[in-house]
């Protein structure tokens, strides 16, 4: 069997579609992550674009090991020597450099004759085989191109040293069918083609991004290109994990092997929802909450009997353990390292003694502990967050739109407090926070949800606020949903203070 090699663009496609702006720390998290889940490449994003993006490109350049970084350009020799900048110090550098092919691209966007945009291909991929061996075209557009200029596109850049050809579907618009016939025609059309691997990039517009990328790979693609949980522009990207356990499940209708560490799948997917504060569907493939529920009596019946009656995936194969252990403040050190080991978290031992301080925190609130309020735990944005800790908070309300809230913080070590009043406690909290920090922001999105399950349930809060044209995420966790929506918010304001 083939190897198919799994591209990663959730630091890319995944950061850009959504609009936030992840920080380097969090990008390094994110990248440290997916080489643990074993991704071949990493597309870092689109040094080009902003400073702070050639920074954040160039520190996991740098930083991170063990994966072939990438960074995107267009077909410009500026996008393209910045980028070779960015990825200097890449242990595997690889430029991913290209232009739209498709007539309605060429004619109404770039303005451009079929010819010059062939010379414009040409000139960017012999450009970045200056700099690197490594170099991946692609043909935006691809699935909406004239098959022969397509033809004649591809094989001259491989001609001129692209080692990956990507083939995308960049408007979601083809159908598996289509998809499968048109890698299939350039399989069999580009002479030279077995001097490159293709690459396929498909997006979700129709629902049928998974199924053209398992089309693409039968007709002998040899990578894969999307992001953790799906996320991308307008209706996201391939799911790689839908990819990978679809691979992993049926390896010989497909031709090839995926060498990924899928026990990391569910704790990949759960970071990244994390950090983005994009939540999972519960319904969603593979990772969400209902994936391997089974709430049909008959259903029930036939796995308690045998699993592989309605189960094809074993859950514990991406990462989610079967073990229904409950936890409470009665539980010892061990009973708690040994519960985070099984969820998949590695290092528990150094910082044991911080995390189960913590954990009795969490007890003295909560008669139970699920497995939910673990990863809530142990990816919670604590009451510190950089230089600013919520040292008080008490909120009062007589109905919906009359609400006070008082506040106070510690930032940088000066104790500060104030108070506002608000169209409801939440909006008190922020006004409060507001106060105090002094930062003019815009509010663009708040949402709540409960983690686990009972009355107990501690509240999720996710933030997203907009300062100096970037929009930041902010998480915060705890039984007190008024608690969770100001660290959420805290947290927000705290990585905004970093943004230049």
């Amino acid at each position: 069997m083939r190897k198919l090699y799994i591209f990663d663009t959730t630091l890319r496609d995944g950061e850009q579609s959504l609009g936030i702006t992840l920080n380097v720390k969090e990008k390094l998290v994110i990248g440290r992550q997916l080489v643990k889940l074993g991704v071949d490449i990493i597309e870092a994003g689109f040094p080009a674009s902003s400073p702070g993006d050639f920074n954040s490109v160039k520190t996991i350049a740098k930083e991170i090991k063990g994966a072939t970084i990438c960074g995107l350009t267009r077909a410009v020799e500026k996008d393209i020597d910045t980028c070779a900048e960015a990825l200097r110090d890449a242990e595997a550098p690889r430029i991913h450099t290209g232009i739209a092919v498709s007539p309605v691209h060429m004619a109404k966007k770039l303005k451009m004759s079929p010819s010059q945009v062939v010379e414009a291909a040409v000139a960017a991929v012999k450009r970045a085989k200056k700099y690197v061996s490594d170099v991946e075209f692609y043909a935006e557009d691809a699935s909406r191109s004239e098959r022969d200029f397509l033809v004649e596109i591809v094989s001259k850049v491989i001609a001129a040293g692209a080692t990956v050809v990507n083939i995308p579907d960049t408007v979601g618009y083809s159908t598996p069918w289509q998809y499968e016939e048109l890698i299939s025609y350039l399989k069999n059309h580009v002479s030279n083609i077995d001097h490159a691997v293709i690459s396929i990039h498909c997006h979700n517009d129709l629902g049928l991004a998974t199924a053209n990328s398992l089309a693409g790979i039968r007709a002998g693609a040899s990578q894969v290109e999307g992001t953790i949980n799906g996320i991308g522009e307008r209706a996201g990207n391939t799911s790689l994990e839908e990819v990978i356990m679809a691979v992993y499940s049926q390896k010989n209708l497909y031709g090839v092997d995926v060498m990924i560490n899928t026990r990391e799948i569910a704790a990949t997917s759960r970071l990244v929802s994390r950090i983005t504060g994009v939540a999972v569907p519960s319904h969603k493939a593979i990772v969400g909450a209902n994936a391997f529920m089974h709430a049909s009596g008959i259903h029930q019946d036939g796995v308690l009997k045998e699993r592989n009656t309605y189960e094809i995936i074993d859950p514990e194969v991406v990462g989610i353990p079967r073990s229904r252990i409950v936890l409470s403040a009665r539980s010892g050190r061990h009973a708690l390292k040994h519960r985070l080991e099984e969820l998949g978290y590695t290092g528990v031992q150094e910082n044991l003694d911080d995390i189960y301080a913590k954990f009795l925190e969490l007890g003295d609130l909560k008669s139970e502990i699920f497995d939910d309020d673990l990863h809530a735990l142990m990816g919670n944005a604590t009451k510190e967050v950089n230089g600013i800790s919520i040292k008080q908070l008490s909120v009062t309300s007589s109905g919906a739109a009359h609400a006070a809230a008082t506040v106070t913080l510690e930032i940088d070590g000066q104790v500060s407090s104030d108070a506002a009043c608000g169209a409801g406690p939440v909006d008190a909290v922020f006004k409060a926070v507001d106060r105090i920090v002094g930062k003019t922001v815009k509010l663009e999105d708040y949402s709540l949800k409960s983690v686990s399950r009972g009355s107990e349930a501690m509240g999720d809060a996710t933030v997203k606020i907009r300062y100096k044209n970037s929009l930041v995420v902010g998480r915060g966790i705890s039984t007190d949903i008024f608690e969770a929506s100001a660290l959420a918010y805290v947290n927000a304001l705290a990585k905004a203070a970093h943004i230049e």
